[in-house]
């Protein structure tokens, strides 16, 4: 589970490691992925054996492999589960609020 990954590292391999096994399912060399997607062949191997790449290549990459969808979820909090919850997360939102608030 994603949530049992403790620090950069095991959390970039697991994202590498899943790109990878998209590559592959898709029947896709690493050079071919590079040059369907448009990131550098450098790059690419770098990402799958260092586990480095900027965001712009990762993105790249999701949408060639078509598992964007999963970078976007990847930052959503999960829903509450009952109105007690929601009422905490409200409370926690509004006391912890320093900025954002804009008056008009």
């Amino acid at each position: 589970m994603i949530t049992e990954l403790l620090n950069y590292y095991e959390i970039a391999e697991k994202i590498a490691s899943d790109v990878k096994k998209l590559r592959l399912r898709e029947n896709l060399t690493q050079q071919a992925l590079a040059k369907k997607s448009g990131v550098s062949l450098g790059s690419l191997k770098r990402f799958e054996t260092n586990y480095e790449i900027s965001l712009k290549n990762l993105i790249q990459l999701g949408l060639t492999l078509r598992s964007v969808e999963g970078l976007l979820k990847s930052f959503e909090k999960e829903s509450p589960q009952s109105i007690d919850n929601i009422l905490k997360e409200k409370k926690a939102i509004y006391s912890s609020r320093k900025r954002g608030r804009k008056n008009d």
